[in-house]
């Protein structure tokens, strides 16, 4: 124990042996404090409110107790809770207009500089951490009275919230550089008059430019990085242009629809939200479909809102459980008249927050082009390297090279890796590192047969296509026209109709694409290509992993059950070849994302019945579900169109960001669980048993 006496010292014994007892008591009350005391046996803290203090020559060592500890807390709060409203924005002081005058200035403290004791200089960051002013800080007035806001300006951390009060001041353009993406107002500055903190910011978290938080600090992490904070404000603008064009412009209405809905065989799987009610639960909607339709036959003509949508998948890459659609529907309308209304939303979004104009109108394409020549039902059509079909020309030794299907189909494509014109040995290097790489060997591992491939070499005989036999080798010259050190790919297939979202040799063009880009021998694609794909199959081959609406005909809507066949031919094939029938449903994709779907719908209670029933061979109980939606088409409900555009994925296109957890202000992780606030979490037993549930022994 540190003990400090007077400079005179004590001066008889018994003053020293007075200190002696004080400093025996000190002793033995701090062992006391530091153990809690018992009450009844048991340990308490309760009672020990008082507060002692040890005088040695006119100084004192202070036990702080709880209740001065809760006295703190109060008063802290308390200051707080009152305080000046700010006369002006920081952002807007940049204007040179204003004059030497007092204001109130809200913001966040940064980092202090202290010149001297006398003398300090902070930032001051604005609300919104885009822009700061300086502070200017002394110890003294002019008229040499002394300042408490200097004391209680150096007691203050970075990062604090604070209310700042003074002058104005015109200052010497600064030549400093910005604060990162904090922007400077270097023409004036602010003299301290007084300073009120709003909160603490402790001294164990620590921001610099360099940090960089995990999940599970999201608000230092929004707090910290700039783009977040301008995705969130970018994806706020265009909402309300949205929501200008489609209220003020084609005068929809935007109508908010249940969140609590009803377990209903749409496609994906739901989640369940249990009731206090013994066996009943609601569940959330996988998106308003049903709600929408019934609006349709409500008098409703034009509807639309931004919905919450829930879906329960398997976790995918860049998927999320909850996600937000920009929903609409249009009664007495086909899809064209959807079409063109989308066009016009996508093109002013463009025009109005990015600068950019867009094709109109946009280029169509069917399912089937679109899957025999990209691969994909996406395709991003600023990679070119269409796919051709070539297996009637290829001999039966290569074809037995490539694949041991019985009657295959046969696809090439080029690949052109341009910063390795006329260099096949590189070329060749590329392949073989992809190709031995975890990305590309699932190409080589594929049920269907791995890839073949070809470098095109003039130094060779035959260009290198030798395998391919002479009149093969020059149709694919002829077809593919590749230059020295190109690649030629060939893939086999099932000899079947095209369902699902993408082929091997479509996966193989874009994994191709991706790993030439990331080292640097082509450059990433530029510019936005929109596209409509039309004309998809109305019913897909049904599988474990895909149930579809769980009827017995092996079959599940390739959308959902409500979409309508396109034509009068494609109703009469709902009796002799379902598996042929085309809907009216078309996808908005731009640059190989879809944007979103939509389609014509089923607007007779009859026919809806009939393809349910007969169709899809749904049980009558799972046909009982939509009783209330075949009671609202029943109802002279005309016909229908709409579409929902997943806005978090538009929002990610328009800044060109790979995630949409970066347009997100709290996204879940990949496993679907939000690594901040920790959900889902586990349920107690009270909870259980408030719900009537009882967890099921794993098998």
């Amino acid at each position: 124990m540190l003990l400090c006496f007077g400079k005179r010292g004590f001066h008889n014994r018994e003053l020293l042996r007075s200190s002696y007892v004080e400093i025996s008591r000190f002793v033995r009350e701090a062992k006391d404090l530091s153990s809690p005391l018992r009450v009844n046996g048991q340990r308490s803290l309760r009672g020990h409110t008082s507060s002692r203090s040890l005088h040695c020559s006119g100084r004192s060592l202070q036990i702080v107790s709880s209740e001065s500890r809760e006295a703190d807390i109060f008063h802290t709060y308390k200051s707080s809770l009152s305080f000046s409203s700010a006369t002006h924005e920081i952002q807007n002081l940049e204007r040179p207009e204003f004059p030497r005058q007092e204001v109130v200035l809200h913001g966040y403290l940064g980092s202090r500089t202290d010149l001297s004791k006398n003398l300090y200089f902070v930032p001051l960051l604005s609300k919104d951490l885009s822009h700061s002013i300086q502070i200017v800080s002394s110890a003294k007035s002019i008229g040499g009275r002394e300042h408490l806001a200097h004391k209680n300006l150096k007691s203050l951390e970075a990062n604090t919230p604070v209310v700042v009060r003074g002058l104005l001041k015109v200052r010497e353009p600064a030549a400093s550089k910005d604060l990162g993406n904090v922007k400077k107002i270097k023409t004036q500055e602010v003299e301290l008059w007084d300073v009120q903190p709003l909160n603490e910011f402790p001294n164990d978290i620590v921001i610099t430019p360099e940090t960089v938080f995990p999940s599970e600090k999201r608000h230092l992490q929004i707090r910290q990085d700039k783009t977040l904070r301008d995705a969130l404000a970018f994806r706020s603008k265009t909402a309300a242009t949205c929501r200008d064009v489609l209220s003020e412009d084609f005068g929809f209405t935007e109508v908010e629809t249940p969140v609590l809905f009803k377990s209903t065989p749409e496609g994906a799987r739901e989640f369940i939200v249990p009731t206090r009610r013994r066996g009943m639960a609601y569940a959330l909607p996988q998106s308003p479909q049903q709600f929408k339709q019934i609006l349709m036959a409500s008098g409703i003509s034009k509807y639309y809102q931004f919905a919450r949508c829930f879906r329960d998948e398997d976790r995918r890459a860049d998927r999320q459980p909850e996600f937000t659609q920009l929903d609409l529907e249009m009664s007495f309308a086909s899809g064209k008249d959807v079409m063109v209304c989308i066009e016009i939303l996508v093109r002013r979004l463009w025009s109005d927050m990015l600068d950019i104009k867009l094709p109109s109108p946009f280029p169509q394409m069917t399912y089937h082009q679109a899957m025999s020549t990209f691969g994909s039902d996406k395709p991003d059509l600023r990679l070119g390297m269409p796919i051709h079909r070539i297996g009637h020309l290829l001999p039966a030794g290569l074809i037995r090279m490539v694949t041991s299907l019985p009657d295959p189909i046969l696809e090439v494509m080029l690949f052109q890796l341009g910063a390795n014109d006329s260099n096949p040995g590189m070329t060749r290097k590329f392949i073989n590192d992809f190709l031995d790489s975890p990305e590309g060997s699932q190409f080589n591992d594929n049920v269907y047969g791995g890839p073949g491939i070809f470098i095109y070499n003039t130094k060779q005989p035959m260009q290198g296509l030798g395998p391919f036999g002479f009149e093969a080798a020059e149709e694919i010259e002829r077809l593919l026209d590749p230059e020295p050190g190109d690649l030629i790919v060939l893939q086999a297939r099932k000899n079947e109709d095209f369902h699902g979202g993408s082929t091997m040799i479509g996966n193989l063009r874009l994994a191709l694409h991706r790993a030439a880009v990331a080292q640097g021998l082509i450059p990433p694609p530029r510019g936005f290509e929109p596209l409509w794909i039309t004309d998809f199959p109305l019913f897909s081959p049904s599988s474990a992993s895909e149930p579809g609406q769980g009827g017995a005909a092996g079959l599940a809507s390739t959308h959902h059950p409500f979409t309508s066949p396109k034509s009068a031919e494609d109703v009469d094939l709902l009796l002799s070849d379902p598996s042929k029938v085309i809907g009216e449903h078309y996808d908005l994709v731009m640059n190989g994302v879809e944007l979103g779907g939509g389609s014509r719908r089923v607007h007779n209670a009859e026919m809806q019945r009939y393809i349910m029933e007969e169709v899809l061979k749904m049980t009558p109980e799972r046909v009982g579900e939509f009783s209330h939606l075949l009671e609202a088409l029943r109802s002279g409900c005309p016909p229908h169109a709409g579409i929902a555009l997943g806005f978090d994925r538009l929002i990610a296109v328009m800044l060109g960001r790979d995630s949409v957890r970066d347009v997100i202000a709290f996204p879940k992780s990949g496993k679907g669980e939000d690594v901040m606030v920790k959900s889902p979490s586990e349920m107690s037993e009270d909870v259980l048993k408030t719900y009537h549930l009882r967890l099921r022994e794993e098998e």
